[in-house]
C-alpha cells in the first residue's frame, strides 16, 4: 500500500470516527475512501465494517444508563432479528458479484445520505411527542420484529443509515424517549455490524492492513477529535456529511 493511500485511508477513518461520535454517517466517508484507493467494492465494504466497529462501542457506553429496566426486554426482542438479519446481509454481500455491487454503490450511498438528512426532522418530531410511550400490541411486536430483521439485512449488506431506520421505526412503533431510543439504536447497530464483521473475517473478505490503520484512526477520531466536532457543532458536522455523501454519490454515478 502506497504512503498516499495509507494517508487517505487513515484520514477518512479518523473523520468517520469523529462523525460517528457526533452525528452518525461515518461510513459515508470511510467506504468511498477505500474505493478511491482502488479497493474492490465488496472488500472495501467489509473492511470498513470491521474497522469502524471497535470505535462504535463508545456510543453504547455513553447511553448505558438508558439500557436499564424495560430497555433490556426490548433489546432481547430486537436482538435476535438484528443478529439473524446481519448474518444474512453479510452472506448476500459476499455472494454479490463485485461488478454488480459496484453498480449498486452509488444508489446505496445516496439512500444512506437521504436517511441522514431526514434524521433531524424525525428526531425533532419524536422529541415533541409528550404523550408517553404507548403499550405495544401483538401487531406492534410482530411488525417490530420483521422490520428489525430487514434493517439487519440492510445493515449486514451495506450498513450506512441503519441508525435512522431504527430510530424512525422505534418512534413509529410507540417509543417516545429519544435517549432510550438512541441507546437501543446504538446497541442494536453494534449487534448487526458485529455479527457481520465476524462473518466477513471468517470468510477472509477483509484487508487487514487497512483494518489496522482504520481502526486506530477511527478510535482516535472518536475520542481525540470529539472536542473539535463539538466546537464545530452537531448541525455543521451533519450538513458536512450530507454534502460529502451527495458529492460522492454523484462522482460514483459519473464514474
Amino acid at each position: 500500500m502506497n504512503l498516499w493511500q495509507e494517508a487517505v485511508i487513515a484520514a477518512a477513518a479518523f473523520a468517520a470516527g469523529l462523525i460517528n461520535s457526533i452525528a452518525g454517517g461515518g461510513t459515508l466517508v470511510s467506504f468511498p475512501a477505500l474505493l478511491w484507493t482502488g479497493r474492490d467494492p465488496i472488500l472495501a465494504n467489509a473492511t470498513s465494517t470491521v474497522a469502524l466497529w471497535p470505535a462504535s462501542l463508545a456510543g453504547v457506553y455513553g447511553f448505558r444508563r438508558e439500557l436499564k429496566g424495560g430497555a433490556a426486554r426490548t433489546f432481547l426482542l430486537f436482538g435476535a432479528p438484528s443478529l439473524a438479519g446481519g448474518v444474512l446481509g453479510a452472506w448476500l454481500l459476499l455472494r454479490t458479484p463485485s461488478e454488480t455491487f459496484g453498480r449498486l454503490v452509488p444508489f446505496l450511498i445516496l439512500f444512506a445520505t437521504l436517511l441522514l438528512a431526514a434524521q433531524e426532522p424525525i428526531s425533532r418530531r419524536l422529541r415533541g411527542d409528550d404523550a408517553g410511550e404507548r403499550e405495544p400490541t401483538r401487531a406492534w411486536w410482530a411488525g417490530a420484529f420483521v422490520f428489525q430483521f430487514l434493517v439487519g439485512v440492510y445493515g449486514g449488506y451495506f450498513g450506512a443509515g441503519i441508525g435512522i431506520l431504527m430510530l424512525a421505526a422505534l418512534g413509529l412503533l410507540g417509543f417516545t424517549d429519544i435517549h432510550r431510543m438512541n441507546a437501543l439504536k446504538n446497541l442494536l447497530a453494534i449487534c448487526i455490524n458485529g455479527v457481520a464483521a465476524i462473518y466477513f473475517i471468517g470468510s477472509g473478505a477483509v484487508i487487514w492492513s487497512d483494518v489496522f490503520v482504520m481502526t486506530l484512526a477511527a478510535i482516535a477520531g472518536g475520542y481525540s477529535g470529539a472536542r473539535l466536532a463539538y466546537r464545530l457543532g452537531r448541525r455543521f458536522v451533519r450538513v458536512a456529511v450530507i454534502v460529502i455523501g451527495l458529492v460522492m454519490s454523484v462522482s460514483l454515478f459519473l464514474r
